[in-house]
């Protein structure tokens, strides 16, 4: 278990621009590992109202239940390692595992039982240390749909900001774009499909 304050920096980026910086650092298919988020909220949104989110990351073959609420030096998550059958059980029954998570939530008056599952994302995502941080080059799909994006991230204590990725950007001749979170690129998209 744990809490870590993320500080991240991120930018959409097109194919091509994403080829780019698959070339740039000489990455190959190698070093993109795939991760699956499954988010969760009640049915009137009471999460997402709190700027508050949910989710299950699934990665080589591990399971980590994340709340992340946004605080003003960014944004706080709260890990808790579940297994694979607490995982099932939270997607498939909305039941979910005793600890710092659903202590947390409590005390955001989220009833657990309330909570739904809404779907899955899939990230490949290659991770490169980066000055004072962590560069992540990702390809997400999510109902039909395909974006990219670099996010640099920076721990509470780093002196690592957005001016490192700026520079990047810049180097490469790639616009900066905004970008939001993933969870609400999802939800937007879930919301428009109607899934």
């Amino acid at each position: 278990m744990g809490r870590n304050i993320e500080i991240e920096f991120k930018n959409m980026l097109s194919k091509e621009n994403f080829i780019k910086l698959y070339q740039h650092f000489q990455l190959n298919d190698h070093d993109f590992l795939t991760q699956n988020n499954h988010y969760f909220d009640t049915v009137n949104g009471s999460l997402g109202g709190k700027k508050a989110a949910l989710r299950i990351r699934e990665k080589n073959g591990q399971f980590e239940l994340t709340l992340k609420l946004i605080v003003e030096a960014g944004v706080l998550e709260i890990n808790q390692p579940i297994s694979a059958d607490q995982a099932k059980a939270l997607i498939s029954e909305n039941e979910l595992p005793a600890g710092e998570v659903k202590d947390e939530l409590m005390l955001l008056n989220i009833v657990p039982e309330s909570l739904e599952y809404k779907g899955a994302l899939q990230t490949r995502r290659a991770q490169i240390p980066f000055k004072q941080g962590q560069l992540m080059i990702d390809h997400s799909i999510y109902f039909g749909r395909e974006d990219f994006e670099i996010e640099y991230e920076v721990d509470e204590h780093s002196l690592g900001d957005e001016n490192d990725l700026l520079q990047l950007l810049n180097e490469l001749n790639i616009p900066k774009v905004h970008a939001d979170n993933k969870i609400k690129r999802f939800f937007e998209a879930k919301k428009e499909g109607k899934h």
